[in-house]
């Protein structure tokens, strides 16, 4: 993978920090889990699909015969009748595991060498030490068991990383396609065309907002917050159920928000001369304080630089009523001249343009002056194929 998909600007990987990539590390985990698989085969003497099965046998029958000899290795030395019952149930039970491994199981004879150290009518503890070494040989079995489910598990990680940086890459593809977009931007575009009629609408709707809280009273503005949930681009938040309640059901609610809030800082008996009752005041508003200070008007603002032409006109259209019930006819003229903005016919240029000049720093500049951003994208492009082609190779093991 070309470097030039993680220069400056873009989000490189941890993996491509420490010399590896997610696709590096896919392809050795399958390779290695590939190995490990071709190695079962190997020792498994059979067909491909017998292979692995008599593997597992043979690492389970190693796991029991070692487990056989450690637990009879005190019980079955010795000369009483105890000792000789526990080397009869030893010997029964090893050679019925022996019996149940396939003939032509390479390494069979490892079992085989393993259960004649213990075929005497006495054992010692050198039997079983000698049983112990004649079974050193099957042990690859158990070694491959595990080495698989090691492969395994770090195969599944691969492929986790490289789902994830999968999508990291859509996102920088994005960004590297936005930045496209801009590069065709005309920077000496006019873009106060937009911005003084922006700039004018939101100060006046501002002041507006300011004087409507100093005037209206919290239960007319919990209303005017109540309707905005029908509108998806007037983005006020709806104020919390109890505090709701308590401004649509008390008197206290015919108080305008400042004043609730300067009641809240009021003593108990002083309040009792204001508000209906000190104590739920002082639990629905005192405790409410940061999300009444942040009723304002910026829901109603339009964000510089603005969104496309059929957003833009979407958004004055709902947020007019509004404006219409908190400000006067002045500032909704004022929304109304940027609502004509969007029919402009050069209201798409002069908005790329804005979003160029806003959104573009000296160094995104640069690299889309030097080409560098066209280089990074055909990168990410082809890193993003490379992943999918390699994530599709097998289903997750």
């Amino acid at each position: 993978m070309s470097e030039r998909a993680h220069s400056p600007g873009s989000n490189a990987s941890d993996g491509d920090r420490d010399g590896s990539t997610p696709l590096a590390e896919l392809e050795a985990a399958r390779e290695r889990f590939d190995r490990i698989e071709r190695e079962i085969d190997d020792h498994g003497g059979r067909g491909v699909e017998d292979a692995t099965d008599a593997v597992e046998d043979a690492a389970d029958a190693y796991r029991t015969a070692t487990d056989l000899l450690e637990t009879y290795v005190d019980r079955a030395t010795g000369t009483g009748r105890e000792n000789f019952k526990a080397y009869v149930q030893l010997e029964g039970q090893f050679a019925t595991l022996v019996d149940r491994l396939p003939d032509d199981l390479e390494g069979r004879s490892a079992f085989e060498d393993a259960l004649e150290a213990i075929d005497k009518r006495r054992l010692s503890e050198s039997d079983f030490e000698r049983a112990h070494a004649a079974l050193e040989p099957a042990s690859r079995y158990a070694e491959l068991v595990d080495d698989r489910e090691h492969a395994r598990e770090a195969l599944d990680e691969a492929r986790t990383e490289a789902s994830k940086r999968l999508r990291e890459i859509d996102d920088e593809i994005d960004e590297h396609e936005r930045l496209l977009e801009l590069s065709t931007a005309d920077l000496d575009a006019p873009v106060d065309r937009l911005r003084e009629p922006i700039d004018r609408y939101n100060e006046a709707i501002r002041e507006a907002f300011a004087e409507y809280r100093l005037e209206a009273s919290a239960r007319e503005v919990f209303a005017l917050l109540e309707r905005s949930r029908w509108y998806p681009f007037v983005g006020y938040d709806r104020p919390p159920e109890d505090l709701r309640e308590y401004v649509v059901e008390s008197s206290d609610g015919e108080y305008t928000i400042p004043e609730l809030l300067e009641y809240a800082d009021y003593s108990r008996s002083k309040l009792s001369h204001y508000v209906e009752d000190a104590d739920v005041l002082k639990r629905r508003v005192a405790t409410q304080q940061t999300y009444l200070d942040g009723i304002d008007a910026e829901a109603l603002t339009i964000e510089w630089p603005p969104d496309e032409a059929e957003v833009l006109c979407r958004r004055t259209r709902e947020i007019r009523p509004f404006v219409a019930r908190v400000a006067d006819e002045e500032t909704v003229a004022a929304l109304r001249t940027v609502r004509l903005l969007t029919y402009d016919d050069e209201y798409d240029r002069l908005q790329t343009a804005a979003q160029a000049v806003a959104q573009l720093t000296p160094e995104e500049r640069d690299r889309l002056a030097s080409g560098r951003v066209e280089d990074e994208l055909e990168a990410l492009r082809t890193e993003r194929e490379e992943l999918e082609a390699a994530l599709e190779v097998d289903d997750p093991i």
